[in-house]
């Protein structure tokens, strides 16, 4: 199942929506249809409006959804185009994992760490699918990074990695935009990678049961369709359930909160020359599974 949060033209209201082919339902608007015509959904679905809402709920919210599917007859489609997406999901926190992959770290001149290497991107970076990233006039080397993101699905506090698939909740993308100068000049990371609008994640949440193996996954960065990022989540090295365990062990893990997982070779400031974002570039991450996420570049003034 894939999860969306969005508004549309005809409301301001943030909606929950689920992907069925390349159309997304209202789950909320569903549930009453259904209502209207005799039929007795649970009571939450009626008035649900968060992806939060089903993580809290965890597998039975799943299958209460898949029900109303059922009788998809009862609602209304929304082509993908006619919605503006929201983030996928509103974490309490933001966990993000650098050099994770091997090529990444010799990329950047770097020996590949023997620990997770653990920061934090800012809630208030968060962005949504197709809305802009917005170069800041304090950074001139802004950059990319594709990144798979784990939404976690119940509280983990000092749990084995055996056990730690069963806290995920499912899997989206993220966009681990980077100013550079800053991130290097202050040393460590948070102005550099917490700036606004530098955390795009979306635009669904794929639950968990639809991924066979999280760790075979194509990811792909590409910069106006030129293609700057390839490799596969099977190269990191840390993996997710490794780095949900590690990281539950000083910190609960909250339903909601998201681990990025690092980013693969091919970043901009490592190329030569250089290819950093500029305004009217477009960038993606697409994962195999999980779908795109797609952003525009412009600057503060537009």
């Amino acid at each position: 199942m894939k999860l969306a949060q969005f508004k549309t033209d005809e409301s301001a209201e943030q909606r929950l929506g689920v992907l069925v082919g390349d159309r997304v339902y209202d789950v909320a608007k569903l549930a009453r249809a259904l209502k209207e015509s005799g039929a007795g959904p649970p009571s939450w679905l009626l008035q649900t409006n968060r992806t939060q809402d089903v993580i809290n709920r965890g597998e039975s919210a799943i299958r209460d959804i898949e029900a109303l599917l059922d009788d998809i007859q009862v609602g209304t489609a929304l082509p993908l185009d006619s919605i503006e997406f929201l983030p996928a999901v509103y974490p309490g926190k933001i966990l993000a994992i650098g050099r994770n992959y091997v090529d990444h770290a010799i990329e950047g001149g770097a020996a590949p760490p023997e620990a997770p290497l653990l920061f934090n991107k800012l809630t208030s970076s968060l962005n949504a699918h197709n809305a802009p990233i917005v170069l800041p006039t304090i950074s001139a080397r802004v950059d990319y990074e594709a990144e798979l993101a784990v939404v976690i699905g119940s509280k983990a506090k000092r749990v084995s990695e055996a056990e730690a698939r069963r806290h995920i909740f499912g899997y989206t993308l993220i966009n681990d935009v980077s100013a550079r100068d800053l991130q290097f000049g202050d040393v460590q990371w948070t102005r550099g990678k917490g700036l606004d609008t530098f955390a795009p994640l979306g635009p669904f949440v794929t639950t968990r049961d639809e991924i066979k193996d999280v760790q075979a996954l194509k990811i792909e960065g590409r910069l106006n369709g030129e293609v700057m990022q390839s490799s596969n989540t099977g190269k990191m090295i840390f993996q997710v359930a490794y780095l949900v365990s590690y990281l539950s062990q000083g910190m609960t893990l909250e339903p909601g909160d998201v681990i990025a997982t690092g980013t693969p070779e091919g970043v901009g400031v490592f190329r030569d020359p250089p290819r950093l974002l500029k305004a009217g570039d477009v960038f993606e991450v697409e994962i195999e599974g999980l779908g795109t996420l797609r952003n525009p570049v412009v600057t503060e003034k537009e």
